[in-house]
């Protein structure tokens, strides 16, 4: 006769004790958001950041060599090259390399056409992969800058002048540019859009305390100097553009940003395409991060050891303890609905009740997470200010804060198992 109160009080103070351990997760997952976001307001204020801002073009004009791995790009190779040939820069000074890593459609065909321009090399070498297609073109450079640019994107004409201008210090080895989607039509695209536009301003904000801890495939320029000292790319679980950044950092080379150098991309347009390349960028970072464990929590490193880095680890684990106490939460809530709704009628619970929101159940992490939210949107708008962009999204930023963060959940939960598993899937 004791055993059913003896169970439901077990129960009620089981809830409460799991209630207790996601209220101090969704303020800590909370509180760590907003630290960020705040750290990320205050360094666009800072001397040195409104100094990069206004960096146009560099003092001297050293030679540069841009070089374009593709594998079975026919369809987007030509308009990559012919946004290179286009770039606002010195055309003695300016070099492309073009590498077709075993493509076995017509890249090699659309390629050949610029045979006879006298800035473009062509290499043709058996499928080996993305590194060693950059390395071939690095072995082939004579110019002190080399860089990449990824065959399925395009730069705007002033891109290359500003990347150079942030070479002000010789101890810089590495330019990014701001990268943003390239002509986005459908709804997921836009969402990627907003994401973007936010890493245009975190990349800018963080570079300026040496915070970055990935080179893009579309435009990042290298000094050569830096490939000579540490070495050429290497197969970096899939991630050669992060790898090489990490191995930068911990050789003592500081990597900046160009805010205003545009870059857009091609992003993927189905969620099966979205998740398979973002789980190849989670387990690219968390297997990186464990070759370069030694740059996590290392005071040596700045704001890259001591938050950058750390935070990236959190927020791939809180993203997915956030999904799964909403979820709960949901649940205990449409079950205290039906408990309650079975003790009054039907006609009671279902009909329209005046709402007052002075009763409105506003709490703590509900208060902050708005705070969260509205920054979000904020510094989605300044990025598209940096990269001069009129950033109108609408119904994509409302999507963004619903529907994308289902999606990252999926990627992430499925990027954790692999890694915890030893599982490799294919880039292609």
């Amino acid at each position: 006769m004791r055993t059913a109160p003896l169970k439901q009080g077990f129960l009620l103070v089981h809830s409460a004790d799991m209630g207790s351990v996601f209220g101090y997760v969704t303020y800590l997952s909370v509180f760590i958001g907003l630290y960020f976001e705040v750290f990320l307001m205050l360094t666009l204020f800072d001397k040195e950041a409104r100094r990069r801002r206004s960096l146009a073009e560099p003092a001297v004009f050293p030679s540069v060599t841009i070089i374009v791995p593709c594998h079975n790009e026919e369809h987007t190779v030509a308009g990559t090259v012919d946004s290179i040939l286009a770039l606002d820069y010195p055309k003695d000074l300016l070099s492309v390399i073009i590498v077709d890593d075993g493509s076995t459609d017509r890249t090699a065909e659309v390629i050949e056409a610029y045979r006879q321009n006298p800035q473009v090399s062509i290499i043709h070498k058996e499928k080996g992969g993305k590194h060693t297609a950059l390395n071939a073109g690095i072995a082939a450079s004579k110019s002190e800058f080399v860089g990449c640019l990824d065959a399925d994107s395009f730069v705007t004409p002033q891109a290359l002048k500003l990347v150079m201008a942030n070479f002000d210090h010789e101890k810089i080895g590495a330019v990014a540019a701001s990268m943003s989607v390239n002509k986005p039509r459908n709804l997921l695209e836009r969402m990627q859009e907003a994401e973007y536009l936010l890493s245009i301003t975190s990349r800018h904000t963080m570079a300026i305390w040496n915070g970055l801890y990935v080179t893009p495939g579309p435009f990042t320029i290298y000094r050569k100097k830096a490939f000579d000292a540490i070495g050429y790319f290497r197969p970096a679980h899939n991630t050669e553009d992060l790898e090489i950044a990490l191995r930068l950092q911990r050789g003592g080379w500081r990597i900046q940003n160009a805010p205003g150098a545009g870059v857009y991309t091609n992003a993927p347009k189905t969620v099966k395409a979205l998740v398979k390349q973002r789980v190849r960028w989670t387990t690219g970072f968390m297997r990186n991060a464990m070759d370069y464990r030694d740059l996590i929590g290392n005071p040596a490193y700045g704001v890259l050891g001591l938050m950058v880095l750390p935070l990236a680890v959190v927020f791939i684990f809180a993203g997915v303890a956030f999904f799964g106490i909403s979820v709960w939460n949901t649940i205990a809530s449409l079950w205290q609905f039906i408990e309650r709704a079975s003790e009054v009628p039907l006609s009671f619970t279902f009909a329209l009740h005046p709402f007052d929101f002075f009763f409105a159940p506003i709490t703590a992490s509900l208060f902050f997470s708005l705070v969260l939210t509205t920054m979000t949107l904020l510094l989605i708008f300044i990025g598209g200010g940096l990269a001069g962009k009129k950033t109108k999204l609408g119904l994509s930023l409302i999507a963004y804060f619903t529907l994308y963060s289902l999606i990252a959940v999926w990627w992430r939960v499925r990027a954790i198992y692999d890694v915890v598993f030893g599982i490799r899937r294919s880039w292609r």
